[in-house]
């Protein structure tokens, strides 16, 4: 069903909302010079690190919590409404060529489906029913992540896509940035990011969608480290698809490795282009298919197949 809160209840519970708070000190910010603004402006975004660190322990037990189901062949799914799916959605798109991930291993939904992405969808924000058929469309399994993001807490979307996944026996996490929210308690692990309210009352792209971001870097980042997908600091994993890609492979093989041009270039052409095979490769000296074997054995660990190369 869809959320019909009545006009007048609605306004009141917005009013009860950090987010949607109104600033009386901001009142005549269309009468500063420009640079006055952007000097709020960015005073406010300077807050927002901090808000996300008051949060981190919630932050890393979601990420262990997430990385132990991918590791069993899960997904993580993001599901929210308006910026907060297109955030979900762009934090997802960024994995295949980043980590070199299935593209259906790291999915964003948003309220409406793809055409929510440039235009307002009618209602769909509001549709509980949606949220249920996105997910129920994905098949979940109890190894996936469903994470609702709402910078209020309350849209209905996001809400209904972490009860809905939390009865099909997935692992849900609830991000907003209202302490209290009813997305948070919802789920099995709530992160509230609480910016304050907005220099534009109730424009949850500027600080909220700002922390959002901060958080979402996090959850897929990290949870890709967890999965082995970096070797320190670099991304072994990386997919070359482009001329860029296939210049920072080689970068990456190099400072791994420290090897010449030369033998970069032949370890690359036996590992058919894999970073992460033809920095073992390099460093065990050993073929392309043995190094196969070895990432294979390994879970796609590199240092654990290194370790195993040289036992």
């Amino acid at each position: 069903m869809t959320s019909t809160s009545n006009p007048r209840d609605l306004r009141a519970e917005l009013e009860t909302l950090t987010t949607e708070a109104f600033r009386p000190e901001l009142a005549e910010i269309d009468q500063l010079p420009t640079l006055d603004i952007a000097r709020l402006m960015n005073g406010e975004d300077a807050s927002v690190p901090a808000a996300v660190a008051a949060r981190l322990p919630e932050i890393a037990a979601a990420i262990d919590a997430v990385a132990e189901r991918m590791a069993r062949g899960g997904r993580l799914l993001y599901a929210g409404a308006g910026t907060a799916g297109r955030l979900g959605i762009l934090d997802a798109s960024e994995c295949p060529p980043t980590f070199n991930t299935d593209p259906a291993q790291v999915v964003g939904l948003i309220a409406g489906g793809p055409a929510a992405m440039v235009t307002s969808v009618e209602g769909a924000e509001d549709s509980v029913e949606l949220a249920h058929a996105d997910l129920d469309a994905l098949a979940l399994t109890p190894a996936d992540t469903v994470v609702g993001i709402s910078a209020s807490g309350r849209t209905p979307y996001a809400i209904a896509a972490v009860e809905h996944a939390r009865q099909q026996g997935a692992l849900t996490i609830g991000l907003s940035c209202n302490p209290g929210s009813t997305l948070a308690s919802a789920a099995e692990h709530g992160i509230e990011i609480v910016v304050g309210p907005e220099l534009l009352t109730g424009s949850t792209r500027l600080k909220a969608g700002t922390a959002q971001k901060l958080v979402l870097n996090m959850l897929s980042t990290i949870t890709m480290i967890r999965l082995g997908k970096t070797y320190g600091n670099l991304m072994v994993d990386v997919r070359a698809s482009n001329d860029k890609l296939r210049a920072r492979s080689r970068r990456i093989v190099a400072l791994a490795t420290g090897a010449a041009d030369t033998d970069i270039e032949r370890a690359l052409t036996e590992a058919g282009g894999e970073v992460k095979t033809a920095i073992l490769i390099l460093l065990a000296d050993v073929d392309g298919a043995t190094a196969n074997g070895l990432l294979a054995a390994a879970d796609g660990h590199l240092r654990a197949a290194l370790e195993t190369a040289g036992s």
